[in-house]
């Protein structure tokens, strides 16, 4: 996938002005927040739980050499082939060369946002392969021109129904449909033929298991199952090397988290646990079973000041609850992840020079680091990019300046006290009549769209002692 961070405010500029998508984003407050809060309620101890599944995800990446060899040599040990890519070239390459080896001519694909990152349909497309992807949300983008997710568990929460109907209209040559089961029966209709006529399924992995050498994969339409149950003869996984669990018993807890804070389910529709390929004297599965475990950066993270960052689980709750992503959706972030996982993550893998507006994308207000299922310190993790930003001269001169002359005040609190005292009383006199400055000196990038409330004169410490007294 093309990457476009480094436009996130121009393209962020574009979809405030889309009245439509504005609508649409509205989805997010009222299915996906409420759900969330409705649905953890069931747990009795919430919070036990998360506690729980952050030791499980840290015991994995603190020994992570240790259950990726565990976990190869189990799923080898009931057949199946596990092979590792340095890069999302490398995966890319890894998967054309099995599609070459089985003389794969249709693959058909569920929802991977790895393979987002390693932009497999265009190196399938490119071998000769053809690709239909069949997550309703995936088709829906697939058929659009190849449109890249807007979220990663909704990838067409960024469009409504009308949209999708004209979409359907012209691609489909059928009449359009508006009710929402009719428009699904035509797109199983139009599905149905690529699940019986495919040579590979290609799958992401929510988890892989080291004690079993299997594949957890959670879905809500069951189209995993006709990828990996029905003819395809191939069945390719591709994931992160960080989705590694040790045990099913970790699977288990992790997965009382994972729909509950992904769509405000108690469980998701369909939970598929895959291991290896079919048996002697089995009915369905494929008769090959590659894993093909990606790093591309992630290894990078380990025994670092991001390393918390490898435990996400991407249920998108940081980004349903991110008032940034709630008003420009995910295009604007530029890469395969957005919101504000995605505004460390992509630094991280992609280099932070490619995404310098990215850990400036948030308002800080720690409500991703309050939902997240397990507990990652997001807002600290955006607050060090800023500083490594700072510290290799990557921001604008001006904006490094305004912030050693801060630096320097704050440093010296009487001085800083002064200061602030005279900002106060002028910024008082900036309200005029109306008691609300419309415009500030070298902030306009704030103040160009917003009015504040002048203050009252004072300081805090000021009104602070006052109230004491």
């Amino acid at each position: 996938m093309q990457i476009q961070s480094m436009h996130f405010k121009a393209r962020a500029g574009q979809r405030l002005a889309d009245l439509r998508l504005q609508n649409n984003l509205k989805k997010l407050s009222t299915k996906f927040v409420t759900g969330r809060a409705s649905a953890i309620t069931e747990l009795d101890d919430f919070e036990g739980t998360r506690d729980a599944a952050i030791g499980m995800r840290m015991r994995a990446i603190e020994n992570l050499d240790v259950w990726l060899e565990t976990f190869e040599t189990e799923a080898a040990r009931r057949g199946a082939t596990v092979l590792y890519a340095e890069s999302a070239e490398d995966a890319s390459r890894l998967v054309v060369e099995i599609a070459r080896k089985h003389e794969v001519r249709k693959a058909i694909k569920s929802k991977s946002m790895v393979s987002e990152e390693m932009a497999l349909n265009q190196a399938l497309e490119a071998a000769g392969v053809q690709v239909v992807e069949t997550d309703l949300g995936e088709y829906i983008l697939q058929i659009n021109g190849n449109e890249a997710p807007s979220h990663i568990i909704a990838p067409v929460v960024h469009k409504d129904k009308e949209e999708i109907s004209d979409l359907f209209a012209r691609v489909h040559k059928r009449p359009r449909l508006t009710d929402i089961p009719a428009m699904t029966r035509e797109a199983r209709e139009i599905l149905r033929p690529q699940f019986l006529s495919a040579d590979m399924g290609i799958t992401g992995g929510n988890f892989i298991i080291a004690e079993t050498g299997s594949v957890a994969i959670v879905t809500n339409e069951g189209n995993e199952g006709m990828c990996t149950i029905l003819p395809p003869k191939v069945h390719v996984v591709v994931t992160g090397i960080e989705k590694v669990l040790p045990t099913l018993d970790d699977v288990a807890t992790v997965m009382r988290l994972l729909p509950r804070s992904a769509t405000g389910q108690s469980i998701s529709n369909y939970f598929s646990l895959l291991t290896g390929p079919r048996a002697e004297g089995e009915q369905d599965g494929p008769e090959h079973m590659y894993f093909v475990l990606v790093d591309g950066g992630r290894t990078g993270l380990i025994g670092g000041e991001f390393q918390d960052m490898l435990r996400c689980i991407r249920c998108g709750a940081c980004m349903n609850h991110c008032p940034v992503y709630q008003k420009i959706g995910g295009h604007s972030y530029g890469w395969v992840y957005p919101g504000p996982m995605g505004s460390v993550l992509t630094p991280a893998y992609v280099g932070i020079e490619n995404a310098l507006d990215l850990p400036q994308a948030s308002t800080l207000c720690g409500e991703c680091h309050v939902v997240c299922p397990v507990k990652i310190p997001l807002p600290d993790l955006m607050r060090k990019l800023r500083e490594q930003q700072f510290e290799r001269e990557l921001r604008p001169p001006l904006e490094r300046l305004g912030l050693q002359v801060w630096a320097y005040f704050a440093k010296r609190p009487a001085l800083y006290g002064l200061t602030t005292k005279i900002g106060v009383r002028v910024m008082r006199i900036m309200g005029g009549r109306k008691k609300m400055i419309s415009t500030l000196p070298f902030v306009g990038g704030w103040s160009d769209y917003r009015d504040m409330p002048a203050p009252s004169g004072k300081t805090f410490r000021e009104l602070y002692k006052e109230q004491r007294k």
